[in-house]
């Protein structure tokens, strides 16, 4: 199993480096639609070779809202951001996912209330953020800032998951809400940027890896992995994600590391990980 943790995090690590160069082929929304389509022609295929059934009307308006916050809009702004800031520093800001919903889960889940080490996390991680940033004039800090909100998408997505969608199907939910999601990304690229593509072989290579291995395959790995390790533990290793985004950025993309950026990753790694470990067992 932790064979099949380190290998979603170098897909999903190195993804980031992919995306930046599907970005010198398509307009940036454009590439991620055309990334998730894929991906969801994928996972309908094999949802139909389970036989899973559709969605029922209770919670399909759940599936459409959780694609909308974390495959539409999420994707349209760490596209969006990755024409402004690095790779490894957009992949930073999206994973930092875990600090928000620690707070939202504080205030809307029972029994997940923030306590003096989830607290102690989660201000090590904003600081880090801080740090990750490099806030100075002439900065691109509108779009850090697109970063961050793509990480609070996430993290309300979870929110409603845990709150609303613990009886669906895994399977099914990753298909339909990917679905939705691509609809939205599609839209809005139609409606809001040029549609001249430049196909070629690597272009190709580039939607087929983000779609067919980042986003069908790996969400289903990501799915098998959840079901057979504590939540907690499954987490945790997500932590590897936005290094390997950083080391990739740096030796594909040759990508500076700063030493303010490297300083504010390694405090919001801290953070997540603070947040996330679990508390020392109590004697017995």
């Amino acid at each position: 199993m932790k064979g099949l943790s380190l290998l979603l995090c170098l897909i999903w690590g190195f993804n980031f480096v992919i995306m930046k160069l599907g970005n010198g082929a398509f307009e940036p929304v454009q590439f991620a639609a055309l990334r998730f389509l894929t991906g969801t022609l994928l996972l309908f295929g094999i949802l139909m070779w389970k036989r899973v059934p559709n969605p029922d009307r209770h919670t399909i308006k759940w599936y459409i809202l959780c694609g909308i916050l974390q495959t539409t809009y999420f994707n349209i702004a760490i596209q969006i951001s990755l024409n402004y800031i690095n790779a490894g520093l957009t992949s930073v800001l999206t994973y930092s996912m875990p600090l928000f919903l620690s707070i939202m889960a504080h205030f809307m889940i029972p029994g997940e209330r923030l306590n003096t080490r989830k607290t102690i996390g989660i201000a090590t991680g904003v600081l880090g953020l801080l740090f990750a940033m490099d806030i100075h004039l002439g900065g691109n800090l509108w779009a850090m800032l697109l970063g961050v909100s793509s990480a609070i998408a996430w993290a309300l997505s979870n929110l409603i998951i845990k709150l609303k969608l613990q009886h669906c199907d895994k399977t099914q939910f990753t298909t339909w809400q990917m679905a939705f999601g691509a609809l939205g990304l599609l839209l809005y690229s139609l409606l809001f940027e040029r549609w001249e593509p430049n196909f070629s072989a690597a272009s190709i290579f580039y939607i087929s890896f983000s779609g067919i291995v980042a986003s069908a395959l790996a969400f289903l790995l990501w799915t098998h992995i959840l079901t057979r390790m504590e939540a907690s533990k499954a987490s945790v290793t997500l932590l590897l994600v936005p290094i390997i985004g950083v080391v990739s950025g740096w030796i594909f993309l040759h990508e500076a590391l700063k030493a303010a950026t490297l300083l504010g990753i390694f405090l919001v790694l801290a953070g997540i990980w603070i947040v996330n470990r679990s508390g020392t067992p109590k004697p017995q």
